[in-house]
């Protein structure tokens, strides 16, 4: 069965020529180039993934991505945008982005990482755990197969790859877990580009965790973390 990717662009050329490649590879794709259209398009097509242009008429990307989280929380977003601060990157997976590319990109490096993102949810479907399997830390509570941090009854929504770096965490909890470790197992590979996505996971970690005081992600300059949990 061929897989379904929701492509969000509003360039028509370059919205043509990536829809064509990666039919050509066998996928079935819908390209949608307003962004007010996107929510409604969910009523007749059911994506694996979404491959979504920040840029948009009447809706900005972030913004949707967020809308789209919230109603699919699983479902991988892969951003693409010209903007290469690292503020839009920050608030590209702040607002739900499993990945994000930037223009000019090469189709054969979207379909790299359309696969990879879809490895990972299928990894993620297909793992056996018990369901709602708590792991208690400090006032907190990690329920991994739901991408969920539980505080004082209140759920906080994790990304997927926020829950796989925070499983991570839990497994070398109280001791030094490698950097390198965390991106080849979470990535594949340890490039500056993941290295930078790892920084925003673990920005957003320490944030969540905040509301503990006793819980803390340490920096070890030039070796990694130590997850420290009471």
């Amino acid at each position: 069965m061929s897989r379904k990717i929701l492509y969000i662009e509003d360039e028509p050329f370059l919205g043509k020529i990536v829809k064509e490649t990666l039919e050509s590879q066998g996928y079935e794709v819908m390209l949608i180039a307003d962004g007010a259209l996107v929510m409604n398009a969910f009523n007749n097509f059911t994506p694996d993934i979404v491959i979504l242009d920040v840029m948009l008429p009447h809706i900005d990307g972030f913004t949707l991505g967020q809308q789209i989280k919230k109603s699919f929380p699983k479902l991988p977003i892969i951003f693409v945008t010209a903007k290469v601060e690292t503020d839009d990157l920050a608030k590209g997976f702040e607002s739900g982005g499993a990945d994000y590319i930037r223009k000019p990109f090469s189709t054969r490096e979207l379909i790299i990482r359309i696969e990879n993102q879809l490895n990972i949810l299928d990894k993620s479907q297909n793992t056996k755990s018990v369901k709602n399997e708590k792991i208690a830390l400090g006032n907190f509570f990690f329920l991994s197969d739901k991408y969920e941090l539980e505080h004082k009854g209140k759920i906080h929504k994790l990304s997927s790859r926020e829950a796989e770096v925070l499983s991570l965490l839990c497994k070398n909890s109280n001791q030094t877990l490698d950097r390198k470790t965390i991106l080849m197992e979470i990535w594949g590979d340890d490039s500056y580009y993941n290295s930078r996505t790892l920084d925003v996971y673990i920005r957003k970690l320490r944030k969540c965790f905040s509301l503990d005081k006793r819980i803390e992600i340490i920096t070890l300059k030039g070796k990694g973390y130590h997850f420290i949990v009471p």
